[in-house]
């Protein structure tokens, strides 16, 4: 694949979608900067409505797999191999299941998917419940599997591989190398099989390097803006948007968008 010609970034741009695009990419970005999860549970279904699901898996993929690249290579060292393998490996296994549903699934239920997915994870954010027990071989391979289609089909892969990790009794930089080379490795395959089976294309490609700029500055300026807030405060406002991002995402109200 090319790099795009410069008529697809002028056929990106006056399409009258992509301003949208762009206030959710920053809208995204700054809970991502302030809170440091919760860009793909507020990018996803506000992108799928005013695009399509594809267009939003593929370009949050691409946004966030070089965006985050460079700053995730340090972890690799740090990481605990042993237990971010086994889960990334029973991920891989999904991945393209995921992949093959957003290809062929119909939109409409593809965004009812993301809806009820998160919805059903901000609950159990907001609740604050964590899986206590100790991880067995069979758990491992429920969320990874879980992961990685979810990953695959709506670029939402996260939450359960958060709790997951939570429960264990690992420091909360390990957790965090653990979560950030998990992320790195499934971002990278994502992009293999995104690109075997057709989903990236010129114009989603032209369309993601023009919404990263807004996304990554976005982040930077949550980052700053919000630093020294209690915990409880960006969580809640967090939240607040994520679940507003999921209602309003609700199939049937996309003329509000378009």
């Amino acid at each position: 694949m090319s790099f795009p010609e410069t008529a697809l970034f002028a056929a990106a741009v006056t399409d009258h979608r992509f301003w949208l695009a762009v206030a959710i990419a920053i809208l995204s970005g700054l809970v991502r900067g302030f809170s440091g999860f919760g860009s793909a549970l507020i990018y996803m279904p506000l992108v799928a409505a005013v695009y399509e699901p594809r267009t939003a898996a593929v370009t949050l993929l691409l946004i966030d797999t070089f965006g985050t690249t460079p700053f995730t290579l340090r972890s690799c060292a740090r990481c605990t191999w042993r237990e971010v393998l086994p889960i990334f490996i029973a991920a891989a296994v999904a991945v393209p299941f995921g992949a093959m549903a957003l290809k062929v699934v119909d939109p409409i239920w593809l965004r009812w998917f993301m809806v009820v997915l998160v919805l059903s994870l901000l609950v159990v954010l907001v609740s604050g419940w964590r899986y206590h027990s100790r991880p067995s071989l069979p758990v491992t391979v429920g969320v990874g599997l879980f992961s990685g289609f979810g990953g695959g089909a709506v670029q939402i892969a996260g939450p359960a591989v958060i709790l997951y990790w939570l429960s264990t009794a690992n420091k909360a930089i390990t957790v965090r190398d653990n979560l950030l080379v998990y992320y790195l490795l499934l971002d990278w395959m994502l992009c293999a099989v995104y690109l075997v089976q057709g989903l990236i294309s010129t114009e989603l490609l032209a369309l993601s390097i023009l919404l990263a700029p807004a996304f990554f500055l976005a982040t930077w300026t949550g980052a700053r803006l919000f630093h020294g807030a209690s915990d409880l405060l960006y969580r809640r406002i967090a939240y607040g948007i994520i679940a507003a991002a999921a209602l309003v995402s609700i199939p049937g109200i996309e003329h509000l968008f378009r």
